[in-house]
C-alpha cells in the first residue's frame, strides 16, 4: 500500500532541492550540456514522485465516488424509512383513543376478571368455558396489537437512529476524503507546474545547445543553389587520398538544409529522366499546380513595389539557367508559391536566402530559358503550400520521403535523383568554415582524420558521459585557439589529445586503436548508429550522439553537416 506521508514528504523535499539548484552559465556549451542532463534527471525524478500521487488521488477519487453512491443509497433508504414512520404515526394518531381504551380495558380485565363471574353467570359449564375462552382471546388480541404497535415504533426509531449514525459517519469519511483529494490535487498541480517549468528550461537550453553546436561545426545554411552551380572540392570526395592509413572521414548526405519541399538537384535529376514540371512538383509537394490571379505588384525590401510576374519573378536567382527547362519551370512555380503569400498578405519580402534571392540585374535582362519558364507557368502556384525548396537534401525529404527512382530506401543512395543529377553536395566531407571553397580550412588540405584523431573523439565521448562539469567544459576542438569559431576563442582551454586520453583512462579506459567503422541508416532518413571496432572492443553510439561529440571535438572546421551521414575508412 502506498504510504501517502512518505510520498508527500519525498515530493516536498524534491521540490525544495530541485528549485534551489543553481543555474550554470548559458554561454558555455558543455556546462549547458551538464545542466541539460541535470534538468532531465530532475524532470524524471519529479515525474516518478508525481506518478504515485496521481495513482493515490485516482484511488481516493474512486473510493470517494463509491462512498458517495453508498451515502446516496442509504439516504434514499433513510427517507423511505422516515416516510414509513410518518405513515405509522398517522395511523397511531387515528387509533390513539381506541388504543387507550384497549389498554384501559386490558388493565381492568387483567386485574379484575375472576373466573367465578363466568361460573355463576353461565347456565352450564360448557357456556362458562366458551365465555372464559372468548374473554381470554380478546385480552390476548388486545395485548398482541398493543405490543405490535410498540415494537413497530421501537424498531423504526432504532432503524432511524442507526441510519442517522451511518449517515454521520459516512459524511465524516466523505469530508476527510474531500480534504485528502483536494490536498493531493494541489500537490500534483504544484508538481506539474514545476515539471512544466523544467521542460521550458530544457527547451531553452536545447535551443542554445543546438546553436552552439552549429557554431562549433562552422554553421551555415545552404537553402538553394544560387545563380551559378556549385564547384566541387576534390579533397571532399571519398576518392581523395590523404596520404596516410588508416584514415577516417565523415561524409554528410546533403548540406545543412531544412530538407523540406523540393530538392533543386532532385528536380534536375527528375527532369533529365524525362519528368515534366508537373510530375516534379507532384513528387515533392504531393499535388499539381493550380492557376490563380497573380497580377499586380509585390513589396520587396530595398526595391520598393515591383510587378510580380513580369519583373520580380524574372529576377529570382535560385537555379542556374543551364538546368533542364522542366526543372526551371518547377523552380518558377515553387518561387512563385513562396512569394505569393507575401504578395497577398501585403508583407515585404527580402532579397536574400533568408527568403529567396532576387537580383535586379537578372530581372533587367533575364536568361531566355528562365524568362520562358516564368511565362509558361504564369499564375501557377501549389495551393496550401509554403513553397519550400533547397539545393540538396541527401536523398531524403521530411515532407515527401525518399527522393529516389524506386521511391524508397531500397535503391538509395545510388539511384537518388540528386546523385544522378551530379550534386556536389550529395555526399561530401566538410572541412571548411563555410560552403565556399575559398573559405578558411584551418590549415587543413582535406577532411580526413588519423586514427589518433578519431580515437580522441571517442575519448571525448567517454569524458562527456562520465566526467565532471569542468572536464566536459574542456571538450572543444584542439585547434580552437588557432581557429576560433564565433564566440569560442582563445579564452577557452581545450584538452590536448594526451590530456583527454589520460582523463578517459581515469574514467574507465581510453581508446587508442580503431580497426573498422560500421554505420546504419534508419527508414526516417537519419543515421541510426555508428559502431566501431577498437582496442577496447566494440563500441556502438547512436547517430545523433556521435554527430554531437564529433562536432564538439573534431579539429579545425571538420564537421558533420547533416543527420544522415556515413564514416569512411581508408
Amino acid at each position: 500500500m502506498i504510504n501517502l506521508k512518505k510520498i508527500l514528504l519525498f515530493s516536498t523535499v524534491l521540490l525544495i532541492v530541485l528549485t534551489t539548484q543553481p543555474l550554470v552559465k548559458a554561454d558555455e556549451l558543455d556546462e549547458i550540456n551538464k545542466q541539460l542532463d541535470n534538468l532531465k534527471r530532475q524532470l524524471e525524478l519529479s515525474k516518478q514522485a508525481t506518478e504515485p500521487l496521481q495513482q493515490q488521488l485516482s484511488q481516493i477519487q474512486t473510493n470517494l465516488e463509491k462512498i458517495k453512491n453508498e451515502v446516496s443509497a442509504i439516504t434514499t433508504e433513510l427517507n423511505k424509512k422516515e416516510q414509513d414512520i410518518k405513515t405509522a404515526e398517522l395511523k397511531l394518531i387515528n387509533q390513539e383513543k381506541q388504543l387507550e381504551e384497549k389498554v384501559y380495558q386490558l388493565y381492568k380485565n387483567l386485574n379484575k376478571t375472576d373466573p367465578l363471574i363466568f361460573i355463576f353467570s353461565s347456565k352450564n359449564f360448557s357456556q362458562f368455558a366458551r365465555l372464559y375462552f372468548y374473554q381470554n382471546k380478546l385480552i390476548e388480541k388486545d395485548k398482541t396489537e398493543i405490543i405490535k404497535f410498540y415494537y413497530l415504533i421501537k424498531r423504526i426509531e432504532q432503524e432511524k437512529q442507526h441510519l442517522a449514525i451511518q449517515k454521520d459517519r459516512l459524511t465524516e469519511i466523505n469530508n476527510r476524503l474531500d480534504e485528502q483529494s483536494s490536498f493531493l490535487a494541489e500537490e500534483i498541480n504544484k508538481a506539474k507546474a514545476f515539471q512544466s517549468d523544467l521542460m521550458k528550461k530544457i527547451a531553452e537550453l536545447s535551443k542554445r545547445q543546438k546553436e552552439l553546436l552549429a557554431a562549433r561545426s562552422g554553421s551555415f545554411f545552404t537553402a538553394s543553389i544560387g545563380e551559378v552551380p556549385l564547384s566541387d572540392d576534390p579533397a571532399s570526395s571519398p576518392n581523395f587520398n590523404p596520404g596516410f592509413s588508416p584514415a577516417f572521414a565523415a561524409f554528410s548526405f546533403g548540406a545543412y538544409t531544412h530538407r523540406k519541399g523540393m530538392s533543386q538537384y532532385g528536380a534536375k535529376g527528375r527532369a533529365e529522366s524525362g519528368q515534366n514540371y508537373k510530375d516534379i512538383l507532384k513528387a515533392y509537394y504531393g499535388k499539381e499546380p493550380k492557376e490563380v490571379d497573380t497580377g499586380g505588384s509585390i513589396s520587396v525590401i530595398g526595391q520598393g513595389d515591383l510587378d510580380f510576374e513580369n519583373y520580380y519573378l524574372m529576377g529570382i536567382a535560385e537555379m542556374p539557367a543551364s538546368f533542364p527547362f522542366e526543372a526551371l519551370k518547377a523552380q518558377a512555380v515553387a518561387a512563385r508559391t513562396y512569394a505569393y503569400r507575401y504578395k497577398t498578405s501585403g508583407s515585404s519580402i527580402c532579397t536574400t536566402q533568408s527568403c529567396q534571392v532576387f537580383l535586379r540585374s537578372k530581372a533587367d535582362n533575364p536568361p531566355e530559358l528562365w524568362k520562358k519558364a516564368v511565362a509558361e507557368t504564369k499564375g501557377q502556384i501549389i495551393e496550401g503550400e509554403i513553397g519550400y525548396y533547397s539545393s540538396t537534401t541527401g536523398g531524403f525529404i521530411t515532407t515527401s520521403g525518399w527522393d529516389t527512382e524506386c521511391g524508397s530506401q531500397n535503391c538509395w543512395p545510388d539511384s537518388a535523383y540528386e546523385k544522378k543529377a551530379g550534386s556536389p553536395w550529395f555526399y561530401k566531407a566538410w572541412y571548411r568554415k563555410s560552403y565556399l571553397t575559398s573559405s578558411s580550412s584551418c590549415n587543413r588540405s582535406h577532411p580526413w582524420l588519423t586514427e589518433t584523431e578519431l580515437a580522441d573523439i571517442l575519448n571525448a565521448w567517454v569524458v562527456r558521459n562520465k566526467g565532471s562539469e569542468q572536464d566536459v567544459a574542456r571538450i572543444l576542438p584542439v585547434t580552437i585557439k588557432d581557429c576560433p569559431i564565433d564566440d569560442f576563442s582563445v579564452q577557452d582551454n581545450p584538452f590536448s589529445i594526451s590530456e583527454l586520453k589520460d582523463k578517459a583512462n581515469q574514467l574507465g579506459g581510453a581508446y587508442s586503436k580503431i580497426s573498422s567503422v560500421f554505420v546504419t541508416f534508419n527508414s526516417q532518413g537519419y543515421t541510426g548508429s555508428v559502431t566501431l571496432q577498437t582496442d577496447r572492443g566494440t563500441v556502438s553510439i547512436s547517430g545523433e550522439e556521435f554527430k554531437t561529440i564529433f562536432n564538439l571535438r573534431a579539429p579545425g572546421y571538420i564537421s558533420i553537416r547533416n543527420s544522415l551521414y556515413n564514416i569512411e575508412k581508408k
